[in-house]
C-alpha cells in the first residue's frame, strides 16, 4: 500500500448506485444493474486527482450489519478490519432514511470510533428525487452529522470529481464520533420535504399490474414470448452471414499449413477437427447471444427482474424454496453457469443450494439452436411465412421454457422435502424504481461482459473438443470407426428412450459445449469424418426421416435437450460453488434422471397408442 495515499470503502444500501460510482470514478466495469444482489463480493479499482491515487474498495450493498446474509458478512467484516483509511457510505436521495440507519451502524463500529476513521455521506440519485418533487436540506444534514455531506448524480462528472475532491481532503484527517447520536427517522423527517405526495402513484398503479396473482403471469409470459421470438427472427440472417465468413476462411486455414508443409493428418485434424468445431460454435452461438443477451439486460435496466422475483415468490415458497431463485433462474436462461454462480445472491445455504442443483433445468443458450431446430422441422409443418413461423416457433419455445420452469419448481420442492429439507426463509427485496435503460451502457456490457465471455469459454472447450470428435470418426476398428462402435454400445438405451444410440452419442460428445450436439449427429449419420452442415432444411429433414425419424423420436429428442446433464462449465462451476463431489454429482444426475425417465414415458405411451 505504499504507492497509494489512502484506501477508501464505499459502502450503502443496494440498489442505490454504488457500483455505477465506483465504475464511474476508477473506470472498471463493475457489473451493475436495478436489482439488488449483484455484487456479493467486494471489488476494488484505483484512481488520481492532482498526482494523488487512492484505492477504492466497492463492498456488497446491505441493509444492515447484522451479519445475517453473506453480502452483510462480507461488509462488515471489511470495515472492522481497519483497512480502509476512509469510508464514503452511498444512500438514495429517494429514501435518505434508509441510508442513515447503516451510516449510523457503521458509525457505532468499534473499529470506526476507536481510530476516527473519516465518513462521507453521498447522496445519490439525486436527479430522480428532483424528478419525484423531493428536496433535501443539505446543510441540515451536515450541521447534525458533523461529516461531509456530498450531493451526486453518479452520471454526472463533475459530481464525481467533486466526490474525489471530498474524499481526498480527508486523508491524514481523524473523526469523532463518541458524542455523535441521531435519530435516521427524526433527521430524514427535519431534512427531506416531498412537494409532490402522489410521486409513487403511477409506479404503484404499474406495480398493482405487474405483481398481479394473474396478470403478472400473463404480462411474464409474454415477454418470455417476445424475447424469444426477436431472438430467433433476429438471428438467421447474420447467423448465416458468420457462417460463410468463417467457413471461408477453412480452405486457406488448409492451404496455409500446407504451405507449411504440415501434415495431412494434422491439416486433417485442426482443420476439419479444431477448427470446424469453433466456427460451427461460434456461428451458432454469436448472433442469439447477442440479441438475447442485450433484451434480458434491458430487463434489468428497467427494474423488471426484481418484480418477476416477487411475483414468483409465492410459487418458491410453496416450495420451501427463495423467490430469489426465479432471478438465477432468468440468468440460466443466457448461461447455466453464470446462473449457478448468480445463486450467491441466495442468503440460505439450504436455498442456494437448491437453486444451484436445479438452475440446468431451464435451457440455456447453447441448447437453443438444437431446441429451434427440431421445432422448426417437425412441428411448423404447413406454417407459411416468416413472421407466422417465428411467431409460431416462439411461442412452442416458449412452452418448452415454461416446461423447464415447472420443472425447476417440482424439483425444488422434491429436494426440499428430502435431502434439503427446511423451512422457507424470509428476504426482504426492494422494489427498485422504473428507470430509462442506458442503451449505450446495456449494449457494451451485455456484449463484453456476458457475449464474449460466454462465447469464448465456449469455444475454449470447443477447441480440445473437436479434436477428440475427429479421433473418434476417424479411427477406425474391425472395419469401423470408435464413434459408430460407441453409437452401437448405446443404441440399446437409446431405442428405450424413443431415441438411438446416435443421439445419446452426441449429447454425450456434446457434453463440453451444448452447441455441437445436432453437427455430431448429422456426422454420424453421413459417416463423413468431420462435422457437416446441412443449410438446407428438406435435405436435413430428409436424412433424419432416412434413419428412422419420426415426429415421436423428435418430441423425446426435445425432452432431452431440455432436461439431461448440464455442460463441463456448469459442472465445474457446481462444484466450485459447493465445494462438493457429491452435489456435484447430484446436478450432473437430476436432470439426466428426469430426462431418461420422461423419455422412456413417452416413448412407452406412444408405442401402446400405435403411434410412429
Amino acid at each position: 500500500m505504499d504507492n497509494y495515499h489512502m484506501v477508501v470503502a464505499l459502502a450503502g444500501n443496494p440498489n442505490v448506485g454504488k457500483s455505477t460510482i465506483f465504475n464511474g470514478i476508477t473506470g472498471l466495469k463493475q457489473h451493475t444493474a436495478n436489482w439488488p444482489g449483484v455484487t456479493v463480493e467486494s471489488a476494488s479499482g484505483e484512481f488520481t486527482l492532482d498526482g494523488k491515487t487512492c484505492i477504492l474498495v466497492d463492498l456488497p450493498g446491505t441493509y444492515s450489519l447484522n451479519t445475517h446474509s453473506k453480502e452483510e458478512e462480507v461488509a462488515r467484516q471489511y470495515l472492522c478490519s481497519g483497512e480502509a483509511d476512509a469510508v464514503v457510505v452511498v444512500c438514495d436521495a429517494t429514501c435518505v432514511e434508509r441510508g442513515l440507519h447503516l451510516l449510523k451502524q457503521i458509525l457505532s463500529l468499534e473499529t470506526i470510533k476507536d481510530h476516527g476513521i473519516p465518513l462521507v455521506l453521498c447522496v445519490n440519485l439525486c436527479d430522480e428525487a428532483r424528478k419525484k418533487g423531493i428536496e433535501i436540506d443539505f446543510d441540515l444534514l451536515k450541521d447534525v452529522l458533523q461529516i461531509p455531506v456530498i450531493s451526486c448524480c453518479a452520471r454526472c462528472a463533475g459530481d464525481l470529481t467533486s466526490l474525489k475532491q471530498t474524499i481526498f481532503q480527508c486523508n491524514g484527517t481523524k473523526g469523532c464520533y463518541d458524542c455523535l447520536d441521531f435519530s435516521p427517522k427524526r433527521l430524514a423527517a427535519e431534512t427531506v420535504r416531498y412537494t409532490r405526495t402522489n410521486y409513487r402513484k403511477r409506479e404503484e398503479a404499474i406495480d398493482r399490474i405487474v405483481t398481479g396473482r394473474f396478470t403478472g403471469t400473463g404480462i411474464m409470459v409474454l415477454l418470455l414470448l417476445g424475447v424469444f421470438w426477436l431472438t430467433m427472427a433476429g438471428a438467421n440472417y447474420p447467423s448465416g452471414l458468420l457462417w460463410n465468413l468463417l467457413f471461408s476462411l477453412e480452405g486457406k486455414l488448409a492451404s496455409f499449413l500446407t504451405a507449411l508443409r504440415a501434415p495431412d493428418l494434422l491439416i486433417q485434424a485442426l482443420v476439419y477437427g479444431v477448427y470446424r468445431v469453433l466456427a460451427w460454435v461460434v456461428s451458432v452461438m454469436l448472433p442469439p447471444m447477442a440479441i438475447f443477451f442485450p433484451l434480458f439486460t434491458l430487463l434489468e435496466d428497467l427494474g423488471y427482474l426484481p418484480r418477476i422475483a416477487f411475483h414468483m415468490d409465492r410459487s418458491f415458497k410453496r416450495c420451501r424454496a427463495c423467490g430469489k431463485q426465479c432471478l438465477t433462474m432468468a440468468m440460466g436462461f443466457g448461461c447455466n453457469a453464470a446462473g449457478v454462480i448468480g445463486c450467491r445472491i441466495i442468503d440460505s445455504p439450504r436455498e442456494r443450494l437448491i437453486a444451484i442443483l436445479t438452475n440446468s433445468l431451464v435451457p440455456c443458450n447453447g441448447r437453443f439452436p438444437t431446441l429451434i431446430t427440431l421445432i422448426t422441422l417437425f412441428f411448423l409443418t404447413g406454417i407459411q411465412g416468416t413472421f407466422s413461423g417465428s411467431l409460431v416457433a416462439a411461442l412452442l419455445l416458449t412452452t418448452a421454457i415454461l416446461a423447464g420452469i415447472c420443472a425447476t419448481l417440482g424439483c425444488s420442492w422434491v429436494l426440499s422435502h428430502t435431502f434439503l429439507k427446511g423451512i422457507p426463509s424470509a428476504f426482504t427485496l426492494e422494489l427498485p424504481p422504473y428507470r430509462r435503460p442506458q442503451i449505450g451502457k446495456i449494449l457494451v456490457r451485455s456484449i463484453l461482459d456476458r457475449t464474449l465471455f460466454v462465447l469464448g469459454r465456449a469455444a475454449a472447450i470447443a477447441a480440445p473438443a473437436g479434436l477428440v470428435i475427429w479421433i473418434l470418426a476417424n479411427t477406425a476398428v474391425g472395419g469401423q470407426s470408435l464413434l459408430l462402435h460407441l453409437t452401437g454400445f448405446f443404441d440399446p438405451l437409446g431405442r428405450l428412450m424413443g431415441l438411438d444410440g446416435v443421439i445419446l452419442m452426441a449429447f454425450l460428445l456434446g457434453f463440453p459445449a451444448n452447441e455441437i450436439v445436432v453437427p455430431i449427429m448429422l456426422m454420424t449419420y453421413l459417416q463423413s469424418g468431420m462435422l457437416v452442415e446441412m443449410t438446407d432444411s428438406a435435405a436435413l429433414l430428409t436424412l433424419l426421416t432416412a434413419n428412422g425419424w419420426t415426429w415421436k423420436t423428435a418430441l423425446c429428442m426435445l425432452i432431452f435437450c431440455l432436461f439431461h446433464w448440464p455442460c463441463s462449465t456448469t459442472c465445474l462451476t457446481i462444484k466450485k460453488e459447493t465445494g462438493s463431489l457429491k452435489w456435484t454429482a447430484v446436478g450432473f444426475l437430476l436432470p439426466t434422471v428426469l430426462g431418461v425417465f420422461l423419455c422412456i414415458g413417452v416413448n412407452v405411451i406412444a408405442l401402446c397408442l400405435g403411434a410412429a
